[in-house]
């Protein structure tokens, strides 16, 4: 066993308030391709770039070409929990994590098992009509063309498109849970988007780990980097 991962598990041990912040990486083991490795969503060609077809102002202007590009690249309705959602399920179980912030919208943290799950950018499960409100799950949809509601409205899945903003309480709870915490792990993610990858700057402990296949531009700043597999790190804490 490496050195960074001894003092990565002796950290576990000891602390009782740790945040887990995470992004597509955590979910790459599960089948789900991420967006900026070398093989990821925007490595790969459309009429339009991915980052184009994600936007709000896409979504309104080509609302059909923007759901061609959703039904086929951004759901995984068959994936499954990898270790390491499973293993940031047993840590809450065991309490000592505190809470998962993710910018993932696949739902597998919560199929793993775990409670609290702050999702920053929402959750392709959630639906919603855009002119009565009314609630839709991802079972409930069609997958091709765009979705419409029994009032005649169109149907918006409930996830952060590029130009909306976070929602504040979600935010706002992210921001307090990692002020909180005695330990901040970070996985999976190249910390390139923001206003996600500003929340740590809110740590001010002194156990910042950075888990990343690739270098983030804050490695510089963690307390422990550990350029591995995060499924594979967190193994030996997962309960299957």
């Amino acid at each position: 066993m490496s050195d960074s991962k001894e003092i990565l598990y002796q950290w576990i041990k000891e602390s009782n308030n740790i945040v887990f912040f995470g992004g597509a990486g955590v979910s790459t083991e599960s089948n789900i391709p991420d967006f900026r490795s070398v093989d990821g969503l925007y490595h790969q060609t459309y009429d339009y770039p991915p980052e184009t077809i994600l936007s709000h102002s896409f979504y309104q202007r080509n609302t059909e070409e923007f759901y061609k590009f959703y039904w086929n690249k951004m759901l995984f309705p068959d994936a499954e929990p990898n270790k390491a959602h499973l293993a940031l399920a047993a840590l809450e179980q065991q309490g000592k994590l505190k809470a998962v912030i993710t910018q993932n919208i696949d739902g597998l943290h919560q199929k793993a098992g775990s409670k609290e799950v702050l999702e920053l950018h929402g959750s392709v499960l959630r639906n919603y009509c855009t002119r009565c409100g009314k609630f839709y799950s991802l079972e409930d949809l069609v997958p091709e063309g765009v979705p419409k509601c029994e009032c005649g409205g169109t149907i918006k899945p409930d996830v952060v498109l590029y130009e909306e903003g976070l929602d504040s309480h979600t935010l706002n709870k992210a921001v307090h849970y990692i002020q909180q915490a005695d330990m901040l792990i970070i996985g999976g993610t190249s910390l390139a988007v923001y206003p996600a990858a500003g929340l740590i700057d809110y740590y001010s402990g002194h156990k910042l780990v950075l888990i990343n296949r690739d270098e983030t531009p804050r490695d510089n700043i963690a307390d422990l980097v550990l350029h591995e597999s995060i499924g594979q790190v967190l193994a030996p804490f997962t309960t299957k």
